[in-house]
């Protein structure tokens, strides 16, 4: 699938569409024109909102299918969403300590910087493994999602 049918695939024809399979370069292209839309639309104030609720429907419908294309739950699509929001409930995920946009008001405690470190490792090892599942091929057999996407 190129660039132009998988970005019209997941606007148009599949835009809530949960159930079935993507294949790797439908997730993929679509990711990267997600990503130029979101620089080209930061450009302009109160656009990326608007742009991020437009996509987040499309992006999530796409990514619950590239994780059925693995064998996977698409549900598992959403821990890393969770795992950051989680963090930035907790207080990790912000550049200040306690919610303020600039620098923190003092240094965390040396617990706080253990935790912090912790949850960090995790993160990224869940980054790793979601890399590692959405770069992966499609199964060829059809699996219990449905018949392997049209490459």
């Amino acid at each position: 699938m190129d660039f132009q049918t998988s970005v019209k695939t997941c606007l148009t024809e599949k835009y809530m569409d949960f159930s079935g399979r993507a294949s790797r370069s439908e997730f993929w292209w679509f990711l990267l024109a997600y990503f130029i839309g979101a620089l080209v639309v930061s450009l302009f104030p109160l656009l990326p909102l608007i742009y991020a609720l437009g996509m987040f429907l499309p992006l999530l419908a796409v990514g619950f299918r590239r994780m059925h294309d693995t064998g996977r739950p698409g549900w598992y699509f959403l821990i890393p969403s969770i795992y950051n929001l989680f963090m930035r409930v907790v207080g990790f995920g912000g550049p200040g300590m306690h919610g303020d946009p600039g620098m923190p008001h003092r240094m965390p405690s040396l617990g706080g910087a253990f935790f912090g470190a912790i949850f960090g490792i995790i993160g990224l090892i869940i980054a790793i493994v979601f890399i590692w599942w959405l770069t992966r091929p499609s199964e060829p057999e059809p699996n219990e999602y449905g018949p392997p996407p049209a490459p």
